[in-house]
């Protein structure tokens, strides 16, 4: 597929960014905990990731944690890396902060660069605590992402806070630098989001990934993020499958990924069975992220190259007539033999059997998010709201009770209280861990690949 000029900018853009330093890809039984704050805890990216490799490598199971708590800071994390991150007996560990630790303070000039060197060197010393204490973890890989960015540059409607991405780049750099001495793997949420919002607003000044409040990344924005952290486990490139066929000679030329048997091929009529080794990675089309809905994870697609989304059917020496592709008996499409010829990609056909299948896959893992929040949102009133008034994982009436006066002051605990009252019970938790487990199990049972039977005829 020939990409536009605009993407290629960007692939290019990408391609340094994600390279930074590479990231060794998961492996089977890898038990991986994401670890951040409310850009990780309320974010998708990490379910994107998961869910690339549920199709990519359905051999291959994972499980991926979401440990992001809403607002936290470094020192926040670092309270609680034994009781919410090391408590999963993680094999991986990603690492992410900075939005929350530089602050959001409106002030300019001399005056607001003081206030961001103090709380940046703040950060970096509840860093070091963290860093000392994954060294204790010889066990455990560890891969450092540095924060998404603050958009500064977009024209909605909110005043950006002045340089306070750059004061979160600053972090950024020491966390790249204690990746290196660390051998840890790093990846560049902010670079890699930046410049794609920066190419972008050149045509439309009012593009941002980060809703109107400039911080949280909606669905296209984590989906690019998902892209960089996988681009720099070095999986660019991998195909679904592929299958290239040459009609005059009657002969499969070559396969990737993917086994073809039964082939019966003449200028004319194609058929064959096909089994793939993966399947296609299907994307959501419904606006959603933080706050009002926005663009849906699949307007990321546009922005970012499809070198993971390619399961590619090519047809060489076919008559100049069209013809019509079905799988299974139906019918996916009509194509020219110029368009085979070249080869299409069936990953981006939504109603091929295989990305039908995909798509359920991506639909239980949505599930599995939802459910996953109901226990974040109860582990962020734990560590944000209780644990400083001494009350960490005390569920009694009293606490209840003082949450409720407290919610009359503060938003946030009052839209999570619902939950946290069906939460408190530890009964009630481990029933949602219990549908967490089963449809992680579901998705391991329904992502392997089947048989499926190929026919390509001429359109008299």
């Amino acid at each position: 597929m020939k990409l536009s000029l605009s993407v290629l900018y960007l692939f290019f853009c990408l391609t340094g960014i994600a390279r930074a330093q590479k990231v060794q890809p998961f492996q089977q039984g890898d038990r991986v905990v994401f670890t951040g704050n409310s850009i990780t805890d309320g974010g998708h990216y990490h379910a994107y990731i998961w869910l690339y490799y549920l199709t990519h490598y359905p051999a291959r199971r994972i499980t991926i944690f979401n440990a992001g708590i809403g607002g936290d800071v470094a020192q926040q994390i670092f309270e609680r890396l034994d009781s919410d991150v090391f408590a999963h007996k993680p094999t991986v560990i990603t690492l992410t902060f900075g939005m929350n630790d530089t602050g959001y303070q409106n002030l300019k000039g001399d005056k607001a660069d003081s206030v961001y060197n103090v709380k940046v060197v703040a950060s970096l010393k509840s860093f070091a605590l963290i860093e000392a204490k994954l060294a204790t973890h010889s066990e455990v890989k560890k891969i450092m992402i540095s924060s998404s960015p603050y958009d500064e540059t977009s024209k909605i409607k909110i005043n950006p806070l002045l340089n306070k991405n750059a004061a979160i780049l600053r972090i950024a750099a020491e966390q790249q630098k204690a990746a290196a001495r660390n051998n840890w793997g790093y990846v560049d949420f902010n670079g890699s989001l930046t410049q794609v919002s920066l190419h972008e607003q050149q045509q439309d000044s009012l593009f941002t990934f980060n809703n109107a409040d400039r911080i949280h990344p909606t669905n296209d924005g984590q989906m690019v993020m998902a892209y960089a952290f996988l681009k720099a486990q070095g999986l660019a490139g991998k195909k679904v499958a592929g299958v290239v066929i040459n009609a005059v000679a009657k002969k499969v030329e070559s396969t990737e990924n993917c086994d073809v048997t039964q082939p019966d091929i003449s200028p004319v009529t194609i058929r064959f069975n096909y089994l793939a080794n993966s399947l296609p990675y299907p994307t959501d089309t419904i606006p959603g992220g933080f706050g009002r809905p926005q663009r849906a994870q699949s307007s990321a697609l546009k922005l970012i190259p499809d070198e993971f989304n390619q399961e590619t059917l090519q047809v060489k020496g076919l008559k100049q007539n069209q013809y019509a592709l079905k799988i299974d008996d139906k019918t996916i499409g009509i194509y020219t033999a110029a368009d085979l010829g070249r080869g299409i990609n069936l990953a981006l056909i939504k109603i091929t059997p295989q990305y039908q299948q995909a798509l359920a896959i991506m639909h239980i893992n949505e599930e599995r998010w939802e459910i996953e929040r109901r226990l974040r949102e109860y582990y962020w009133i734990h560590y944000s709201i209780l644990k400083p008034k001494g009350l960490l994982f005390n569920d009694g009436d009293a606490t209840v009770d003082s949450l409720q006066k407290y919610a009359k002051k503060d938003f946030f605990v009052a839209a999570t209280i619902p939950t946290y009252r069906k939460a408190r019970f530890k009964s009630v938790r481990e029933a949602w861990q219990q549908e967490i487990d089963l449809l992680t199990n579901q998705m391991y049972k329904i992502n392997k690949p089947v048989v499926h039977r190929f026919e390509i005829t001429l359109i008299k």
